[in-house]
């Protein structure tokens, strides 16, 4: 009988390499700051899988990685949120936020059907190009769970031309005329990681704690979107095993956000927790990472490449109209 049963893979070997990549890339964000730890875990996963480094034996660890421990990191993200913060921007900015992120998102639903592009695919990419960025597309992972490739292929988008984007913008702001104030409002409501922001807001004085405000607001729209979709598609699952309305790490997501609001938590504890935080997003962020292969992502061709450029241009346009009109 002994003979019979069969051993369960351990997930340590791959939990170690999980770890040893996002020490890697901590020390990477650490020596350059304009690249988050989050993509640099991202790209060193996909570096090491094309290379051919990650031998089957590291699959249920990194599997581990992109599931629960991502999972936690997204709920410890709302310690990042302050309401209080998100409302003094004033019902004007509120309004071009949301309306940024809701056009952004279905525009880019929209343009994926237009373009042939898998549905599976336009719905990840909607949601980090209009949100958040990798952590974005993680998390809607876990409502709407796609497949392994379509998940490659979005974080692929996002780093892509969020990376494109931060160097972008600088470089336009002087023909554009803006205010700091109205710039920081641009970066913060277009760019699609919270790095990318500070890096194309930093170098004009007076915009960057306003564009990491603003982008903060449009990550408290995550939990809300995440809360949609989860009950289209439990609506839409007619078997036993119907998906929860609101998952639990979006509740958590919640619950961190108004334990922060509510100011209970010293500041070395909340250092601590967002160092933590980090941590845990950039190890799902190395092990989603591991999933994309290059030659998969330059075989889906012009129509998904187009969709990230429109979706960029799409977010970022909408904010500029808005900054136009509001300052």
């Amino acid at each position: 009988m002994a003979l019979l049963r069969t051993r369960t893979p351990s997930a340590l070997p791959g939990l170690l390499v999980t770890a040893a990549g996002v020490a890697v890339a901590m020390l990477i964000n650490g020596l350059l700051p304009m690249v988050s730890a989050l993509t640099a875990a991202v790209l060193l996963g996909a570096l090491l899988t094309n290379a051919g480094l990650l031998r089957p034996a590291y699959a249920p660890g990194i599997r581990l990685a992109a599931r629960r421990l991502l999972r936690i990191g997204v709920a410890l993200l709302g310690l990042k949120l302050v309401f209080g913060e998100v409302l003094a921007l004033g019902p004007g900015v509120l309004a071009l936020v949301v309306g940024a992120v809701a056009l952004t998102f279905c525009g880019t639903r929209w343009l994926g059907s237009r373009l042939g592009v898998h549905p599976g695919l336009s719905l990840l990419v909607a949601t980090g190009f209009s949100i958040c960025g990798a952590s974005a597309v993680a998390a809607m992972n876990g409502v709407s769970e796609q497949d392994e490739r379509e998940v490659a292929r979005a974080l692929g988008l996002v780093t892509l031309f969020g990376s494109l984007a931060m160097i972008a913008f600088p470089l336009v702001e002087p023909d554009l005329g803006l205010t700091p104030t109205g710039y920081g409002i641009w970066a913060g409501g277009s760019l699609h990681e919270v790095a990318q922001v500070v890096a194309a807001a930093a170098p004009v004085g007076g915009a960057l704690a306003i564009a990491v405000a603003v982008k903060l607001t449009r990550v408290v729209l995550l939990a809300p979107l995440l809360a949609v979709v989860g009950y289209t598609e439990r609506r839409r699952c007619t078997g036993t095993h119907r998906p929860p309305i609101i998952p639990a790490f979006v509740v958590g997501f919640l619950v961190m956000a108004v334990i922060r609001s509510l100011g209970v938590l010293p500041g070395g504890l909340l250092d601590a927790v967002s160092f933590v935080d980090t941590l845990l997003l950039a190890a799902g962020m190395f092990a989603l990472g591991s999933a994309v292969r290059l030659r998969e992502l330059t075989r889906s061709g012009g129509p998904v490449l187009l969709l990230g450029l429109l979706s960029t241009l799409l977010i970022a346009g909408i904010t500029l109209a808005g900054v136009l009109i509001l300052t």
